[in-house]
């Protein structure tokens, strides 16, 4: 297994520690209980200098994914966005991956989270592509996960949450096992939810679909930019309960998210999915998502924080 690469300085409660300083007690509550909420972001490198895309947003979601569980994040909204721009900074990247982190320190090892203090910590690395460098031009050979995602009312999936993934990890470890690239998640209902990671897309007949925020889904930031930027494209996203099988006789297929970006889906199951290729809706939403977060075109959303800036 390759080694995580490391950056210089990692942000931890307002103080500048070097990369492998960065600890915490083993008796931290999240070590235990999985007690944390988290982002990850994307800085891209473009012609007008590193930007990291929809800050606001994904700053937003990590305070929500926060008031869920109770955590009172000791900054505000503004002082976090600006500590993550100088983390970045600080490590002089050009384009990064940031991972802003809220958890449960060490205080009491109870079930119960409010006697333990609330760390928040930022890093920045440099990342890859997440399924593998060919994915986004030939696809991803995918499964349906024999987890489910578990029912309303149990986990909260409106937080993107540590323990929350405990799900995802056995979801990617069977795809993996298996020789898939990663696996497609059902709810409790049977019906389509997500990737272990990723949200995801459906078309047929020209029409897209993706499943709606209550079938146990983390409404993922890159999901609502392509929803954005399809209905740019004159194209209509419906939300809505997607059958197991209606995946296999679709035209196309793809994953969203931060780390997969756009990616699209070759095979379900060991069924071709359309021609086997990435699709023409698929790619053309890929061009404008990539000349949108490479600054190659006017940011009319807003979406773009340049570092420089900031």
């Amino acid at each position: 297994m390759p080694e995580m690469p490391k950056s210089e300085k990692i942000w931890f409660n307002g103080e500048w520690v070097a990369w492998d300083e960065a600890k915490i007690h083993v008796l931290s509550h999240v070590v235990h209980y999985g007690s944390s909420v988290f982002e990850g972001i994307r800085c891209y490198e473009t012609k007008k200098g590193p930007a990291v895309f929809r800050l606001e947003d994904h700053v937003r979601r990590l305070f929500d994914s926060a008031k869920i569980y109770r955590m009172e994040i000791p900054y505000t909204p503004d002082e976090l966005s600006q500590s993550i721009v100088d983390t970045i900074r600080v490590n002089d990247l050009k384009a990064c991956y940031i991972r802003p982190v809220v958890y449960r320190g060490y205080g009491s090892l109870g079930v119960d989270p409010m006697p333990c203090p609330v760390d928040v910590v930022i890093a920045v690395w440099q990342w890859g592509d997440y399924l593998g460098e060919k994915a986004l031009e030939e696809g991803v050979s995918v499964c349906t996960s024999s987890w489910h995602r578990v029912a309303p009312n149990t986990i909260p999936f409106l937080a993107k949450a540590g323990g929350n993934y405990l799900n995802s990890q056995l979801v990617r470890i069977e795809a993996n096992m298996n020789g898939y690239d990663e696996g497609i998640v059902l709810g409790s209902d049977g019906l389509v939810s997500e990737g272990s990671g990723e949200n995801i897309f459906v078309i047929r007949n020209d029409s897209i679909y993706t499943p709606a925020s209550h079938y146990s889904i983390l409404p993922g930031i890159t999901r609502h930019t392509a929803i954005t930027l399809l209905r740019d494209m004159e194209m209509r996203v419906e939300q809505r309960g997607i059958p197991r099988e209606f995946l296999y006789i679709a035209d196309e297929v793809f994953f969203t998210g931060t780390a997969a970006e756009i990616t699209p889906i070759r095979a379900i199951d060991h069924i071709q999915v359309g021609e086997g290729t990435r699709g023409p809706v698929t790619t053309k939403l890929q061009e404008l998502f990539f000349q949108t977060i490479n600054a190659e075109i006017e940011d009319r959303h807003g979406w773009l924080t340049f570092v420089a800036d900031a």
